[in-house]
C-alpha cells in the first residue's frame, strides 16, 4: 500500500476535523452565553470559580476558529460551485445573525458586531478573487484589503485577523509547514489573552487525512451554529430567572 495512502487512512476526517471545532466552539459560547452574559454579569458577588471556569471555556474554544478557517480553504478548493457554497455561506450568516446577537449580546439585533459567518463569507470571496488576480501582486494586495475593510466596516468576528488567516491557509496551501508557522503564530497573537490557546488548532488540522469521512454531515454542521446559540440563550434566561 501506498505511503500517502496509509496517511490518509489514518488521519484525521473532515468530518470527524469538523467536530473538533464545533465542540470547542460549544465549549467557548457557554462560557460567553452562560457565565460571562449570565451568573457573571447578573449575580451581584459571583464566586471566583465562575471567572477561572470562563476564562478555561474561552481558552479551550480558542481552538475553533482556525478549524474553521482551514476548512472554509479546504472546501474552497474541493466545491464544485463556489457560488452556491457563497450562498450557503451568506444565508446562514443571515439566519445566525439574531442566535448570536441573543446569545452574545441579549439583544434581537446588535449592529456592532456580525456573527463568524460573516467572516466566512468575506473570506471565500477575498481567496476566490485573489486566486482570479494571481500574478498580478497589485490586484491582489487591493482584494486583501478591500476584503479586510468590508470586515472591518461591517465589524465582523475576527475582521482583519479573519481574512487574514484564511488568505494564509490558502497561500501556503502546498506549503504546511509555512502555513503552520505563519497562520499559527497569527493564531496565537489573536488569542494572546487566552495564553495563546488557538495555536493548539494546528495538531489537529496537521492531522487532516484529506478524506471527507463516511457520512454526509454538511447541513448539520451548517444548522448548529444558529440552533446551539439559541438553546444557549434559552438556557441562560432558565438560569437567571429560577437561580440569580
Amino acid at each position: 500500500m501506498k505511503e500517502s495512502m496509509i496517511a490518509r487512512i489514518k488521519g484525521i476526517t473532515g468530518n470527524s476535523l469538523k467536530m473538533i471545532a464545533i465542540v470547542t466552539m460549544l465549549i467557548d459560547h457557554i462560557g460567553v452565553a452562560i457565565l460571562e452574559n449570565g451568573i457573571l454579569k447578573y449575580q451581584e458577588n459571583p464566586l471566583a470559580w465562575v471567572s477561572i471556569a470562563n476564562l478555561a471555556l474561552r481558552t479551550i474554544g480558542r481552538i475553533a476558529f482556525p478549524i474553521f478557517c482551514f476548512l472554509l480553504v479546504e472546501g474552497f478548493f474541493h466545491t464544485r460551485d463556489i457560488k452556491k457554497y457563497g450562498a450557503r455561506l451568506f444565508l446562514f450568516a443571515l439566519i445566525s445573525e439574531i442566535p448570536f446577537d441573543l446569545a452574545v449580546f441579549d439583544t434581537w439585533l446588535y449592529p456592532g458586531y456580525q456573527n463568524v459567518y460573516f467572516t466566512l463569507f468575506i473570506g471565500l470571496w477575498v481567496i476566490y478573487w485573489y486566486d482570479k488576480v494571481f500574478g498580478n501582486p497589485i490586484r491582489q494586495t487591493l482584494v486583501f484589503l478591500a476584503g479586510c475593510g468590508a470586515a472591518v466596516l461591517l465589524k465582523c468576528d475576527y475582521n482583519i485577523i479573519g481574512i487574514s488567516m484564511i488568505l494564509l491557509f490558502y497561500v501556503f496551501y502546498k506549503d504546511k509547514k509555512r502555513q503552520t508557522i505563519f497562520a499559527g503564530i497569527l493564531a496565537a497573537v489573536e488569542s494572546l489573552s487566552c495564553f495563546g490557546a488557538a495555536i493548539l488548532a494546528f495538531i489537529p488540522i496537521r492531522m487532516y487525512s484529506g478524506a471527507r469521512g463516511k457520512n454526509n454531515l454538511k447541513y448539520f454542521f451548517y444548522w448548529f451554529y444558529p440552533a446551539h446559540l439559541v438553546l444557549l440563550y434559552i438556557l441562560r434566561l432558565i438560569i437567571i430567572r429560577r437561580f440569580l
